[in-house]
């Protein structure tokens, strides 16, 4: 019999979430380089090289690679022949390690779990409770698996039940272009086949897990049919022409996952989970002997890149832009931003709007401002803030009308594309949508020069701040016209993709 002790899984628990939020895994950087290198589109490349050195600088010094740390899911096996000298429970345990990785002053994490979900929505402050996923298996030891989820890539998840006799390739091709881009590509896929609904959404989790070995299957062949989906699917989704941060491009997925499980006659779910470029997960074994902590590795197997960006990007005075300039940019532009900008996404707008509604006067003037969706994580030693990358714009969405026309707000930067409801205000009002690299956090701050709270203060990372940045990337994602390059961007693409499959096939 093993015995397991109660701090060894608590630290545990605790060095992996710390080790995940500032190293991404090896096999990760490797098939993201290698799509880097041969990427065609130049914004597609631009956004993979900023997520690369972003990488670099996070693993270098210990500090988030997202802002959003995750909602933490962790998978456990239990030996029967394990012995436990504590007085905790397995979860408490495993939350504690939660706990103290969150609140650790060298690296604070973002807390972003919020209690009592469909009413006061209350953080818990530690990023506590994890959603945990019990198996109790033969042997002498505890297998863990801990993974750190974003909430714009989870959110982004599809489920169907699908008829026996209808394809899953078909249902997964529908489906991943409605997930737009807020799931930060390039990523990975999680599908999962078969069982039950909630069997097929936890294989779709699980598969995630597994390293990146697309190439590898590639030149063995397929041996079953979860192998053969994979294959189709890996040349189909990025025959799609979606590409990094969805601005089209060769590299929409670096690897499909699929995992099964037998089903009802009368049945076929299928799930997709899709993991983001912020990819974080950990592995150990706990056998008696200790804690099982991580081992760093070399910084070598990280490529030396620049995230310099195109040379013909426009420097933009946020603190003296006029409409009349903003009219002049188009999709695609890469601008460089520089001087005050306000924060603000779900939770304040949403009090935005409700003062508009009762006439109050906002705390912040917006009038030709630019407001940045974004909730930074708290800084440490000298930061002025810590890992500030962008949140999914489309949340917001549905304020949009109602803020542009009504305070003044003149541009907004978020992640990923924006809804025609969006698009439409954005047209009407003259405004424009610029997009910053979803996964590229760390870099992301390092533009920020000042930081202060300027209103609501209450909603911790969601309060409104103004920043002062330096040369702060950005894409134009929707013109003043209405123009959006995640439309046309992936379009150009898939057309190029499909013709030269086309003249291969024709040679």
């Amino acid at each position: 019999m093993t015995t397991i002790r109660q701090q060894d899984m608590i630290d545990s628990v605790f060095d992996a979430l710390q080790f995940i939020s500032y190293y991404h895994p090896v096999d990760f950087i490797q098939a993201l380089y290698a799509a880097w290198q041969r990427e065609e589109s130049q914004a597609a490349k631009d956004a993979m090289a900023q997520i690369l050195v972003n990488s670099r600088m996070c693993a270098e010094g210990h500090r988030p690679i997202c802002q959003d740390t995750g909602i933490v899911t962790v998978f456990v096996k239990v030996g029967m022949q394990v012995n436990w000298d504590a007085e905790m429970g397995l979860s408490d345990m495993i939350n504690e390690g939660v706990r103290r990785a969150y609140t650790h002053p060298d690296n604070l994490l973002r807390a972003s779990i919020l209690d009592d979900p469909d009413g006061a929505r209350r953080n818990t402050g530690d990023n506590t409770p994890a959603v945990i996923n019990y198996e109790i298996v033969p042997g002498d030891r505890v297998e863990v698996h801990v993974a750190a989820k974003g909430g714009g890539s989870e959110a982004k998840s599809k489920f169907a039940m699908l008829n026996p006799s209808d394809s899953v390739v078909d249902w997964v091709l529908e489906m991943v272009p409605k997930m737009g881009a807020g799931w930060c590509p390039p990523g990975m896929l999680g599908i999962g086949v078969g069982g039950t609904a909630e069997k097929a959404m936890l294989l779709a989790k699980e598969a995630l897990l597994d390293p990146i070995d697309i190439q590898d299957l590639q030149q063995r062949g397929a041996s079953n049919r979860a192998e053969e989906l994979r294959l189709e699917l890996f040349d189909r989704v990025n025959a799609l022409g979606i590409g990094a941060q969805g601005l089209g491009g060769l590299t929409t997925v670096l690897d499909v996952k699929v995992k099964d499980f037998p089903s009802h006659a009368a049945n076929k779910a299928v799930a997709i989970i899709p993991n983001c470029a912020a990819t974080r997960h950990a592995h150990f074994v706990l056998d008696g002997s200790g804690p099982s902590l991580q081992q760093p590795p070399s910084l070598d197997d990280w490529p030396k890149i620049s995230a310099a960006g195109s040379d013909a990007a426009k420097r933009v005075n946020l603190d003296e832009v006029t409409a009349e300039e903003v009219h002049s940019w188009k999709p695609g532009d890469t601008l460089l931003l520089n001087g005050k900008m306000l924060t603000g996404r779900d939770a304040a707008h949403k009090r935005i709007v409700d003062m508009l509604d009762r006439a109050e006067e906002l705390p912040v003037s917006l009038e030709n401002r630019f407001i940045y969706y974004v909730g930074p994580v708290d800084p440490v030693r000298d930061e002025v803030v810590g890992p500030a990358g962008p949140t999914t714009a489309t949340r917001m969405d549905k304020f949009t009308r109602r803020v542009l026309e009504d305070t003044g707000l003149l541009g907004m930067i978020g992640k990923a594309e924006r809804g025609q409801t969006a698009i439409d205000a954005i047209r009407d009002q003259g405004s424009v949508y610029l997009m910053a690299v979803g996964g590229a956090a760390y870099l992301v701050s390092k533009a920020i020069t000042s930081a202060k709270v300027v209103a609501f203060e209450d909603l911790g990372m969601e309060a409104i701040y103004e920043f002062e940045v330096k040369d702060m990337p950005v894409t134009v994602a929707v013109d003043s016209s209405g123009d959006s390059v995640h439309r046309s961007g992936p379009q150009l693409w898939q057309k190029k993709i499909e013709e030269r499959a086309i003249s291969v096939q024709a040679s």
